[in-house]
């Protein structure tokens, strides 16, 4: 049972680091621009789907890691993805909660990443999507490894 909670709470934070790390990437190479509409702080259909990809990469290694960690047979993975879609519903219930008029709509020239984080506007698809991306990728990054382990034994 340690395992299994070490492996979810393991592949969990190593999941957000890769979401981080290549957000943070994307950001560095791409830039504003590629981020968002022109002058908008509004998702650019670009940046959407290179966070569903990236998200679904991350969880895929979260899912992995975890597996690996958990014992042989375990449902760590289930819980993995369990706790992912859930937090990802509940993220997203309060962001469409929240009045959008409070938020800005334009945006200027040079904005850091943390502001970008506060401002961005997301849309519906995407903060609903994103959670079930990250079950996906979490339940195939963890039959990856189970398969590799049966490989390994038969």
């Amino acid at each position: 049972m340690g395992r299994a909670i070490l492996g979810v709470i393991v592949g969990y934070i190593v999941m957000a680091g890769v979401v981080i790390g290549s957000f943070a990437a994307a950001w560095m190479v791409f830039g504003q621009d590629s981020a968002y509409k022109e002058g908008l702080w509004e998702i650019s259909t670009t940046w959407m789907i290179m966070m569903f990809v990236a998200g679904l990469i991350a969880a895929m290694i979260g899912g992995a890691v975890c597996a690996a960690i958990a014992a042989k047979g375990s449902k760590a993975a289930m819980v993995l993805a369990g706790l992912v879609l859930v937090l990802g519903f509940v993220d997203a219930g309060f962001k469409l909660a929240a009045p959008r008029e409070d938020r800005p709509t334009v945006r200027e020239d040079n904005v850091t990443m943390f502001e970008a984080t506060q401002s961005s506007q997301e849309p519906t698809v995407m903060l609903l999507g994103n959670p079930v991306i990250g079950l996906v990728g979490v339940l195939i990054g963890a039959r990856l490894v189970g398969r590799k382990r049966a490989a390994a034994v038969g």
